[in-house]
């Protein structure tokens, strides 16, 4: 990912945290904000709780595909934070992709199907 389309610095996800609008499932966290900028930025938090360095890379791995995959479908403008949860390392992709999915739904992330 380029760096302009990542979120980086800790005061951005604090921004998120605090003023954004969040969804949960037992997979993952997704935090949201408009951004205004016309393009949507990702942020990805897992815990040191997951595992070692290698669980902890695929889990970050898996969560920035689903964003990536989404990306047609997504409304534009918004910092995205995603939390992985201890279920994120066992799941399928499509249990993930189906709460992540779920999830943008509820935060009025997705486009709307014609």
């Amino acid at each position: 990912m380029k760096r302009e389309t990542t979120l980086k610095e800790n005061y951005e996800f604090r921004r998120v945290y605090n003023k954004g609008k969040s969804g949960v499932s037992p997979f993952l966290v997704v935090y949201a904000r408009q951004n205004h900028s016309g393009r949507n930025r990702l942020g990805v938090t897992v815990s040191t709780k997951l595992g070692k360095a290698v669980v902890r890379n695929r889990a970050r791995r898996r969560l920035r595909e689903l964003f990536r995959l989404s990306q047609g479908q997504m409304k534009q403008g918004y910092d995205v934070v995603l939390v992985a949860r201890s279920r994120a390392v066992t799941a399928s992709h499509h249990e993930l992709s189906r709460a992540y999915r779920k999830l943008c739904e509820k935060l009025e992330l997705m486009e709307k199907q014609a």
